[in-house]
């Protein structure tokens, strides 16, 4: 009987360390899947955000594309289509894409 209890804590203690194992690759997996990823978009995103010039073409979270014509601290105004009076004030937060404009084609011209 002594023998039965004492595999029976031994055991108890082997399956603690188990769980406390599978917590920890659990966590980790969970970093690698969803929190590195997120980080790595906010940079990137970030990064965009401090690359922006006037003159950049720009795709909005909208969808719309226009090009930069004025930048302050966090906001851009954007102008949009061929009608130069279709100007919108915008957050940085919302341009998705940029495009810097092409001076080699535009000199050749």
């Amino acid at each position: 009987m002594s023998n039965f209890l004492a595999a029976t804590a031994e055991g108890g203690a082997m399956g603690w360390g188990f769980w406390i194992i599978y917590i920890v690759i659990i966590l980790g997996a969970m970093y690698f899947i969803a929190i590195r990823p997120q980080r790595k978009q906010q940079k990137k995103q970030n990064e965009l955000q401090n690359s922006l010039s006037i003159g950049d073409s720009v795709l909005t979270s909208g969808g719309f594309y226009g090009v930069i014509i004025d930048i302050t601290e966090d906001t851009v105004i954007v102008e949009f289509g061929n009608n130069k009076n279709c100007r919108i004030p915008m957050q940085k937060s919302s341009i998705m894409a940029s495009e810097k404009p092409d001076t080699e084609q535009s000199a050749e011209k």
